[in-house]
């Protein structure tokens, strides 16, 4: 495979510092550049993260004295050392939008992060298991945008990572309706206990705009290209709850579920267990050997179920079980910044590069 010339647009933030570690030592990425906001520009990478670093893993040394640029004053010097940014920017919606086009406009490809993207038509949104062929829609929007390699790809929000990698070997048997809870770590808002003291001992049951990108982001998942557009399915229906509990990573989520035509306890296993992608047919480096993996246990689930399962990139589920409302209900958990974000982000940008997208 082909080595590619990457920066992290946002490098500072819990997110961008994700990114350093996964792409430190990535076979097919190599980080060129790091860039931020105004205030971490020309310094080294070690003094602008300072005492913001929140992972438990050191600074890589490669790139711990790399000089931060600015990223909206220095994007010409960025271009002409990579072949596509990471983008994880802190800054307001419409902000981002223009920034990520820019950078596109720029002939420089964009693997966001971010949630500005998300809903504009001709923009995929990929989950490489789930929607690799969304990324066709990519000639549509070069089109729009008028370049010829520039370009946007977005993750999806990191609360439906873990439900809807599980409803989807399911959709075979009609899900019609779902009613999720999510109970979401606090790196899902770039906090750690230092920096959030106020989660101790506590539960926020409202996380601003979280549940309706719950609800409507699983149906641009799983939606189909036309005219040039992505176009939403009109099912099933989903209704979430998104709470902020005292974790520091993984989102779990109580998952109510009806069908068409209800499958059975074993077919549900055989699906989840049998399910795979392209992903995991391409080998992908960040790819789970396993995506989906299902834990029997009743009494403590919380004892099985695993943020961290395959390098954090896949999904545990446990307590399968009969509902008087709905026909099913379980528990699944995924890791928020891996699997939610950044390792995401890479693994799409894994497919899109195995597709030939970044030239």
């Amino acid at each position: 495979m082909k080595q590619y010339n990457v920066a992290i647009i946002g490098a500072t933030g819990m997110v961008g510092q994700r990114f350093s570690l996964l792409l430190a030592e990535h076979p097919w990425f190599r980080v060129a550049a790091l860039a931020a906001s105004p205030s971490s520009a020309g310094k080294k990478y070690k003094d602008a993260v300072g005492k913001r670093w929140a992972m438990t893993s050191p600074i890589p040394e490669k790139l711990a004295d790399m000089i931060v640029y600015d990223a909206e004053a220095d994007l010409q010097k960025i271009k002409e050392k990579v072949d596509f940014v990471f983008c994880a920017v802190n800054m307001k919606k419409e902000e981002i939008k223009a920034l990520e086009e820019r950078y596109a406009k720029a002939e420089i490809p964009v693997i966001s992060n971010n949630s500005a993207h998300r809903a504009t038509p001709d923009v995929p949104m990929i989950i490489p298991e789930i929607n690799p062929d969304h990324a066709k829609i990519i000639d549509a929007q070069k089109k729009r945008l008028g370049t010829k390699r520039g370009f946007i790809a977005v993750k999806s929000n990191c609360s439906l990572q873990s439900y809807v990698p599980a409803l989807h070997p399911l959709m075979k048997y009609g899900v019609k309706a779902a009613a999720v809870t999510t109970y979401q770590a606090i790196s899902g808002a770039g906090k750690t206990f230092e920096t959030m003291p106020e989660i101790l001992d506590n539960v926020i049951p409202y996380i601003g705009g979280e549940e309706e990108k719950s609800e409507r982001e699983p149906l641009k998942i799983w939606g189909h290209i036309e005219n040039g557009a992505i176009v939403n399915a009109s099912a099933p229906v989903i209704t979430a709850q998104c709470l902020r509990v005292p974790v520091s990573d993984g989102h779990t989520a109580a998952v109510f579920v009806s069908f068409e035509n209800k499958p059975s306890k074993e077919e549900i296993l055989k699906a989840w267990a049998e399910f795979s992608g392209e992903p995991q047919a391409l080998k992908l480096p960040s790819a789970p050997a396993q995506f989906i993996h299902y834990f029997e246990e009743d009494n403590r689930p919380q004892a099985k179920l695993d943020r961290n399962l395959e390098n954090g990139m896949a999904v545990s589920v446990g307590r399968l079980r009969d509902d008087i409302l709905f026909d099913y209900k379980f528990v699944c958990l995924s890791h928020n910044t891996l699997r939610g974000a950044a390792g995401g982000a890479v693994l799409m940008a894994e497919l899109l590069a195995a597709k030939g997208y970044f030239g």
